[in-house]
């Protein structure tokens, strides 16, 4: 080939020829793979920078897997969490269904006083008891004493001194703050407009010894009326105070036989007692002080508001029987120690000691069956826990999901599990017999089961804010994806348009360097043609 000569024009066309097919098969090439850059050839650094670009693209994508793996973890524990709330709703319903029920005792503890004499439910210490004073009548001529009776006239007709004592004419003795007083001439009772009573013990008085008792009774308000016993005057004190007597003249207190003195009420039979019962059902002791003090108990609505801390309640019966009961609330309970002042010896509550509670076995039976409802909810609260797993792990078991989001390990995210179940959740299976007895024990669980779900409210809330973040770095990464992958294609791909043009272009190029080429040979042959 060596001895082939071709001309400069032939040599020139071969050459353009080459040059346009080696830029068609490149132009070509890059239509083939819509690339510009194929090699590190083609552009080292928009090579090297594309492929760095795709490589973390592709480690970014390969850690979606993860995050979404992450997203179904975290909502199969959401989904368990909605299904607690549900059977903790259902708990609820059974434990309200026991406050619903007929009281499982056919007889409470209970304890009843002796009679309060005068109790009512406004007054439950009683009234004051009427005190007396007694004094013997004598006569005022003599010393000895001389029987009488209510009748006998304070003096005869004959104004005799013999039948009774006869109280000098203006003599007196004041009760109560008024005055009593005795004159002659006068044949009946009188009172002034200052209360003051006289009594005529003149000649032809029919004033007795029952008038002076009447008159002494309406000043001093008893409601058990003065009488003679035995020849004895037996004065009555009022209802409000105590009786009081002074003497206006020292000839009429003598005469009924009266010294000066103030006689106090006896006070009503609860007035200053105390009462003290021990916890009863969980609630908090009793100590009461009867009266009618700041702080202190005179009527059935205050007894009741201060056992009420106690799981107790009082009614009164209409003979003054005060009986004391456990509420339904602590139907289970026996009432606490009963002591105080008003268990003394001789008080009301004396020597009383509550019985416990008696069952009601239609009831209990009742009561028992709501127990084993309880406690089935209770498997099923475990149960769904124990299922509310993804891929093998599970929020609500203990277990902790591990999320990375950028291809260094740099950002991370940690969530850690919950145990729910029942003791995760602060509840605990219940005993036939000695669950659901009464109120108390029904208003426990329910307590219990507030609680538990305001723990489940609290982590779905966490777990809600935890998707979120992990849905919104799992967008994040499939965005980043796509920035990473659309700048390194931008460095890499080949305009479509741009090639084809460049094709076309190449291709009529090609034709001409033929042409040219075969007229450049052409020429040659010409000039043979004239060798010849």
């Amino acid at each position: 080939m060596s001895g082939i000569v071709l001309s400069a024009a032939v040599r020139q066309n071969l050459l353009s020829l080459q040059s346009t097919a080696a830029l068609l098969a490149t132009t070509q090439n890059d239509l083939a793979t819509g690339n510009k850059v194929n090699t590190a050839l083609d552009n080292p650094t928009e090579f090297f920078t594309a492929a760095g670009l795709n490589n973390r693209a592709g480690d970014i994508s390969n850690l979606l897997d993860s995050i979404g793996n992450g997203v179904q973890v975290l909502q199969a524990a959401n989904t368990g969490i909605t299904s607690l709330q549900s059977l903790i709703a259902n708990a609820k319903s059974i434990a309200n269904q026991v406050l619903q029920s007929p009281v499982g005792y056919s007889t409470k503890s209970n304890v009843t006083s002796a009679a309060i004499t005068g109790a009512t439910a406004n007054n439950l210490l009683g009234p004051p008891v009427n005190n007396t004073v007694t004094g013997t009548v004598v006569n005022n001529n003599l010393t000895t004493p001389v029987a009488i009776t209510a009748a006998t006239k304070l003096v005869s007709a004959t104004n005799s001194d013999t039948l009774a004592a006869t109280p000098a004419n203006g003599s007196s003795f004041i009760v109560d703050g008024k005055s009593i007083t005795f004159s002659t001439g006068q044949t009946s009772v009188t009172t002034d407009a200052s209360g003051n009573v006289t009594i005529g013990v003149g000649a032809g008085s029919t004033a007795s010894v029952g008038t002076v008792l009447s008159a002494i009774d309406g000043i001093t308000g008893a409601t058990t009326a003065s009488v003679v016993t035995a020849g004895a005057l037996v004065i009555s004190t009022g209802t409000t105070q105590p009786l009081v007597i002074a003497a206006g003249g020292t000839s009429a207190l003598g005469s009924f036989g009266l010294t000066a003195a103030t006689t106090p009420l006896t006070p009503p039979t609860l007035q200053g007692e105390t009462l003290t019962i021990g916890a009863t059902g969980g609630g908090t002791a009793t100590n009461i002080t009867f009266g009618t003090g700041s702080g202190q108990v005179s009527t059935l609505n205050q007894l009741n508001t201060a056992l009420a801390a106690n799981n107790l309640q009082a009614t009164l019966s209409t003979t003054g029987l005060l009986s004391i009961v456990t509420s339904n609330d602590a139907a289970a309970s026996t009432i606490g120690a009963i002591g105080g002042s008003a268990a003394a010896l001789g008080a009301p509550f004396h020597g009383l000691a509550a019985a416990a509670p008696v069952q009601d076995p239609d009831s209990q039976a009742t009561r028992a069956n709501l127990v084993a409802q309880y406690n089935n909810v209770l498997q099923q609260i475990n149960t769904t826990s124990q299922d509310s797993s993804f891929n093998g792990i599970n929020l609500l078991n203990g277990d902790t999901l591990n999320l990375t989001f950028d291809e260094t390990g740099a950002s991370k995210l940690a969530i850690t599990g919950v145990t729910f179940n029942d003791a995760g959740l602060g509840l605990s299976t219940l005993t036939s017999g000695v669950d659901f007895l009464d109120s108390n024990s029904a208003n426990a669980v329910l307590t219990q089961l507030t609680a538990a779900d305001t723990t489940l409210r609290g982590e779905a809330s966490a777990l809600g804010s935890n998707l979120s973040i992990v849905e919104i770095r799992q967008d994040f990464n499939k965005n980043l994806i796509n920035v990473l992958q659309t700048g390194a294609s931008n460095l890499t791909l080949a305009d479509a348009n741009q090639e084809a043009a460049n094709s076309q272009a190449l291709s009529t190029r090609q034709s001409i360097a033929v042409s040219a080429l075969a007229l450049a040979n052409q020429s040659q042959q010409s000039v043979l043609q004239l060798l010849r």
